[in-house]
Parts: C-alpha cells; sequence; structure tokens
C-alpha cells in the first residue's frame, strides 16, 4: 500500500475521523479530548507509541511500549490512529515519538519514485528518505505484505494463482479494501499498471479487518486487500495471489522514531525486539489475538514477551 503526497496537519486529522469511523473506531487519539494530542511535542522524558488501526500495528505498537516500560523508560500509548495519512504528521511535529512501520510502504510514502523491491534494497533506500527528524532502527526479519487475496472458490473457477492470471479478468469482478488503497501507487492504480487489471468496482472496507474478511467470505467482493500474515486466510482457506512483477515491495517490520528519542537504551531494546522478531510468529501473533478467547493486543504483546525474556 504505497503512499500519496504528505497532507497538512490539519487535513489529515480532518481526514482520521473520517476514516475512524468508516473502520469503526472510536474518537481519534490524536484529536484534542481523546488522549490530549493537539499537534504540540510528546515530554522529553517520554517515548509516545503509537499504532495504526488494524491489530497487528497494535500489537507490534504493544510490544514496543511493554518491552520499553520493562527497561524503565517512562511510555505513553496512543493506539489506534488510523492510516498512515493521519500519523505521519504527527511523528513529523513531535506529538508521535514511536511506530511500527513497514519498509516497502514507508519507503514508498517518503520516496514516489523508489523503485528498488529486495528487502536489503528497499532498507537502505529507506534509511536515506526518511524526513530529517525520523530514523528507522533495525528492521526485522518478520514481513508482513498486501496481497491480493481471493476465495478458494474464485481461484478455482477462474483458474487463477497470480494476480497475472487475473488480470484479464478483473473487469468481472468486485473488489474491497481500504479507502486508502483506492489511491496509492501500489494499490490500484499500481495493479492497473502493472498488471492491466482493472476491476469492475472498488469498495472502501477497512484495512484488513472484518469488514474485508466478510465481505470476501460473503461474495459481496470477489477480490480483496489483505495483509499476508492474516490469520483469517488460513482461516478461511483464502488465496493469496502470487506478484511475480512485484507490484508490492518488501515489507519487513521496523520501527520508526523521533531521532530525539532513540537514545542507546530505546535503540537496544527495539533492535533486540527486531532481532527475534520473525513472519512465522508475527502470523501466530495474529492468530492468537484471533483466537476464540479473543485476548488484547496487549495480552497478546506481553505473552509474547514474556516467552522472550524481554520483560
Amino acid at each position: 500500500m504505497r503512499q500519496p503526497a504528505l497532507f497538512a496537519r490539519t487535513a489529515a486529522l480532518a481526514a482520521a475521523a473520517l476514516v475512524l469511523a468508516a473502520c469503526g473506531g472510536g474518537s481519534d487519539p490524536l484529536a484534542s479530548g481523546s488522549g490530549g494530542a493537539t499537534g504540540s511535542a510528546a515530554p522529553t522524558d517520554t517515548i509516545v507509541v503509537g499504532s495504526a488501526n488494524f491489530t497487528e500495528s497494535q500489537i507490534l505498537a504493544e510490544i514496543y511500549a511493554q518491552a520499553l516500560q520493562a527497561k524503565g523508560v517512562t511510555v505513553e500509548k496512543r493506539l489506534n490512529i488510523g492510516s498512515r495519512e493521519t500519523y505521519i504528521p504527527g511523528l513529523q511535529d513531535g506529538s508521535i515519538d514511536l511506530m511500527p512501520e513497514y519498509t516497502g510502504v514507508l519507503l514508498q510514502y517518503f520516496d514516489k519514485a523508489a523503485t528498488a523491491t529486495e528487502p536489503d534494497a528497499v532498507y537502505t533506500a529507506l534509511q536515506g528518505a526518511v524526513p530529517q527528524n525520523l530514523t528507522v532502527l533495525e528492521r526485522s526479519a518478520a514481513e508482513d505484505k498486501d496481497a491480493v487475496v481471493v476465495t478458494r472458490e474464485t481461484a478455482t473457477r477462474l483458474n487463477v494463482r497470480s494476480v497475472e492470471d487475473l488480470g484479464p479478468q478483473c473487469g468481472q469482478l468486485v473488489f474491497g479494501g481500504p479507502p486508502e488503497f483506492q489511491t496509492r501507487p501500489d494499490g490500484i492504480p499500481g495493479l492497473q499498471e502493472t498488471y492491466n487489471c482493472t476491476f469492475k468496482e472498488y469498495r472502501s472496507l477497512d484495512a484488513g479487518g472484518p469488514l474485508t474478511v466478510a465481505a470476501l467470505k460473503n461474495n459481496d467482493v470477489q477480490a480483496a486487500n489483505l495483509f499476508t500474515t492474516d490469520a483469517a486466510i488460513p482461516t478461511n482457506d483464502f488465496v493469496v495471489l502470487e506478484d511475480p512483477k512485484n507490484n508490492f515491495a518488501a515489507q519487513n517490520v521496523v520501527p520508526l522514531i523521533n531521532k530525539a528519542k532513540a537514545t542507546e537504551v530505546v535503540t537496544t531494546t527495539l533492535n533486540d525486539i527486531s532481532s527475534r522478531l520473525t513472519t512465522e510468529n508475527l502470523t501466530a501473533l495474529n492468530a492468537e489475538a484471533a483466537s476464540d478467547a479473543k485476548p488484547s493486543p496487549e495480552t497478546v504483546a506481553k505473552n509474547w514477551l514474556s516467552q522472550n525474556g524481554l520483560a
């Protein structure tokens, strides 16, 4: 999900309310009266940890926050903020200090002309693309990529294994995904350019959440944007279509942090987390959160940190 141009702070905050309402979220954590952030910088002795508005991001943010707290760092959490268009301005004005991010989409957000797709090349390019007051710490092996996903029935009926196979038949299908996927360079525009895939209709749903999963299961949409570590994919026997032309770049989990807050303790702690995160255990974290017990992201993160001796 590559990103459009950086919005002004005021426009981003206005858009946040719409995004959160569409996703069933509550009040905007960046708005005045719902966490206190109004664009003013966080206290110098506090790390403000944010997350996007999907479960995996919230789990990763909790892992960062709890691990830092275990090291004696003062932490404030502002989770479920919304899309990148909403929280990046907060990082730049200092009202948020730390976000879990993904290398490929973050690179495209800051550099629309970026062409790197392989993990090392993407990470190297990203280090030079982030704004001067921000930095990315070590990337993890854990990767969660955007994907075009269909049901097993659709894959069999259309005889498709890849987005390239799907291209000539896209006009028959309704596509579902988050509002921003419709305009991001590797969203609908990228699929059109790379695979000549133009869908019959686009339905704005949520970012890899229950609305998208339900719409795909119920055949309200026949193809959808989900994340490759989503537990709903194996649970529902969905098919992740291959991306042979690398429309979606490498997406390794990486901490994006206010450079002024990247102290030795903070950096060491977050790099230690990155060294332990894998795609397999990221998928397992999502599966745990989606289990019948429905543990909170806070509990899922606490369990993982305990298992890894980090808290």
